[in-house]
């Protein structure tokens, strides 16, 4: 009969634990408690803070100073469209002249997609605002030792959107395929190695160039817009416009 009972009180036990639960969840209701209003709007109406205002103000003006000074002189804006631009051109040039002081060997090729130059050139005076408006991104100018086949690579995809290179030449025919590409002058030859100034986020693939990517690419440290301000600064000291035009190096 003990036993009976112990048996009873047991089950009684694991009946009251296991419903326990369930009757808490039953019962419990959780409500969110969040303020009518959980932020301010930010207009002018806010008035300016007197200590982070003054701590900001040395650092505006020299930003200021920096980005408004002059470096050279456009006659007429550099612009880019589809297909060959005068600001593709303008800016492969300078990448390739660049790579080839940097690494102390002539380079072949420079590439510049359209989708990296994010403003013209205006007319006028040119000012470092200007440069960092046409190139806000970090990137590095790097030297891409390509063999013949990957270069192939890289004109059939130029063809596609006729893209210029700098120190090449050729034809896209009605399919969209590159014919009669001319390498400072001479055919393509898949037998030798040609030297690649670019960009790095290009270089390692991006916007599908994936043809560069297993290519382990030479730095030279120097930024690409560091290099436009520095040759346009160059230009400017040898008395010349900043000018660019097309070439035909797309037909």
């Amino acid at each position: 009969m003990h036993f009976l009972r112990s048996r009873v009180a047991a089950l009684g036990l694991l009946t009251a634990v296991a419903l326990a639960p369930a009757c808490q969840r039953a019962t419990y209701q959780p409500k969110a408690q969040l303020a009518p209003v959980t932020g301010l709007p930010v207009g002018k109406s806010i008035p300016d803070d007197p200590t982070a205002a003054a701590t900001i103000e040395p650092y505006r003006q020299r930003v200021t100073s920096q980005m408004t000074e002059v470096i050279g002189t456009a006659p007429v804006a550099i612009t880019k469209n589809n297909g060959e631009s005068p600001l593709s051109n303008f800016t492969a040039d300078i990448q390739r002249m660049r790579a080839s002081k940097e690494i102390g060997q002539p380079v072949d090729l420079g590439v510049m997609s359209n989708g990296g130059l994010r403003a013209p050139i205006p007319a006028g005076p040119v000012t470092v605002g200007s440069i960092f408006e046409l190139m806000p991104f970090e990137n590095e100018l790097v030297v891409v030792d390509a063999p013949g086949p990957v270069v192939q690579e890289l004109f059939n995809y130029a063809a596609k959107a006729k893209m210029p290179i700098s120190g090449a030449f050729y034809t896209v025919s009605p399919e969209g395929k590159p014919e009669n590409v001319r390498i400072n002058g001479q055919p393509l030859d898949l037998a030798r190695t040609y030297t690649v100034a670019i960009s790095d986020y290009l270089a390692s693939g991006g916007d599908n160039m994936v043809f560069f990517k297993p290519i382990k690419f030479r730095h030279t440290n120097v930024l690409l817009r560091s290099a436009f301000i520095e040759a346009i600064r160059e230009r400017t000291k040898q008395g010349l416009p900043i000018e660019a035009k097309l070439e035909g190096r797309v037909k």
